[in-house]
């Protein structure tokens, strides 16, 4: 059987993905993936064959905001722009699904997916990392923004958001993909989201650390995390580091856009709390000058890395999240967009870190989080509910697949 993974975003949509075609492929199937061209040559580099889409999305991740906002793009020049992602994803991801079995897609910005999967008479299965993604009556949707405010919303609103986000799907994208279906002899859809997300969507999120809101409600299966497993080990440099004195603290945003000014907050928040710190450079190439206190590092196997850590600090990613939780160790998460103030929240829900305040991250809130999070009892919340964070996920996931790729063979 041949299996198409299909997902378009950072690093954090991407390595999941990874996870689970590892374990297919592990399982005796055949994999390939369509995802941003930025990829192309780690996974490549595991014997995976890879379809690119799209552009490099690191250039959109870590970009500066302008000084001046640019004018918002016109109704035609938006009709467009929209046109031409959803012919993209069709004439790619039609390509890259060539011979497969059943189609598997994350992240929701997957509009044509689904039609290539019905062109072809396949399965198709949608996959959110995390709950708030899923329409649900127990939480909001997830907000675009990067202005450091967290999406709030009163129980009574709730049902509100949702049908004003799928409103959002149907303006931004419901014309270009029944346009797009129509020519290709497709039935018009009335409702894009749905479309996309199916009836019965998949959630690809740790049990214990993201349940599912509605346990009662088969409609959504959760597989629990893909974790890709990671068995580098850590440089000389960061050994001889780690061995040089007390457990760090970890700074790391990803794939994301750093906070603005953070290396200099980083630094003097490791100094007020007397601890040293480990900077992952990241997409935003973070840096670090002559700081014998700090070490700044590249790309890492954080599961090495986070069990030797005081604490994590980081934006809030599903991934990271996740890791951090296995690794028994508290987080502090600043989120910036979309999942990472569910995260966020969750975090804090639990007992094992803190949500970093609304707001710039100064010293004196970045301090105030640490301080927090490294208090004893937090630390053993963390350590006793890393027992319970899953492994599996991706497993459970590819026995799924192999199952319904497998019905109309």
């Amino acid at each position: 059987m041949r299996v198409l993974l299909s997902t378009i975003g950072s690093r954090g949509d991407v390595q999941p993905v990874v996870a689970l075609a590892l374990q297919l492929r592990a399982l005796g199937q055949e994999v390939r993936l369509c995802v941003p061209p930025d990829f192309r040559e780690w996974i490549e580099g595991s014997g995976i064959p890879v379809t690119p889409i799209g552009p490099e999305v690191r250039a959109f991740a870590v970009a500066s905001r302008p000084a001046t906002p640019p004018a918002p793009p016109t109704p035609e020049q938006m009709r467009q722009l929209m046109d031409a992602t959803v012919a993209t994803q069709f004439d790619t991801i039609g390509a890259a699904a060539d011979g497969c079995n059943i189609i598997v897609a994350t992240t929701a910005i997957q509009i044509a997916t689904r039609s290539v999967a019905e062109m072809r008479g396949i399965p198709y299965v949608f996959a959110a990392y995390s709950p708030n993604v899923l329409p649900s009556r127990h939480h909001a949707p997830p907000v675009l923004t990067t202005q450091g405010q967290t999406p709030t919303a009163a129980a009574a609103d709730v049902g509100e958001l949702w049908a004003r986000n799928a409103d959002s799907f149907n303006n931004t994208f419901g014309a270009a993909l029944n346009a797009h279906r129509v020519s290709r002899s497709l039935e018009p859809v009335n409702d894009v989201r749905t479309h996309m997300f199916t009836d019965h969507p998949w959630l690809a999120a740790d049990p214990t650390l993201a349940p599912w809101p509605e346990p009662s409600e088969p409609a959504v299966f959760q597989t629990g995390a893909w974790m890709l497993p990671d068995e580098r080990p850590l440089s000389e440099e960061i050994e001889a580091f780690l061995e040089a004195g007390d457990p760090p603290i970890y700074f790391g945003f990803g794939s994301t856009r750093a906070p603005h000014g953070v290396t200099d907050v980083i630094v003097r928040t490791a100094r007020a709390l007397r601890r040293r710190a480990i900077v992952s450079r990241g997409w935003a190439d973070l840096s670090l000058d002559n700081e014998p206190c700090c070490l700044a590092i590249g790309e890492v196997n954080v599961q090495a890395l986070f069990p030797r850590v005081a604490a994590v600090v980081h934006h809030g990613g599903a991934g990271t999240t996740t890791a951090a939780a296995r690794a028994g160790v508290p987080q502090v998460v600043a989120p910036q967009m979309y999942d990472q103030f569910y995260w966020a929240q969750r975090i804090e829900q639990l007992g094992i870190g803190s949500a970093h305040p609304p707001g710039a991250m100064t010293t004196d809130s970045l301090t105030t989080s640490l301080s927090r999070v490294l208090q004893p009892d937090v630390t053993a919340r963390a350590r006793a509910i890393a027992a319970d964070v899953r492994l599996d996920g991706a497993l459970v996931a590819a026995r799924r697949v192999i199952a319904l790729g497998s019905i109309d063979q």
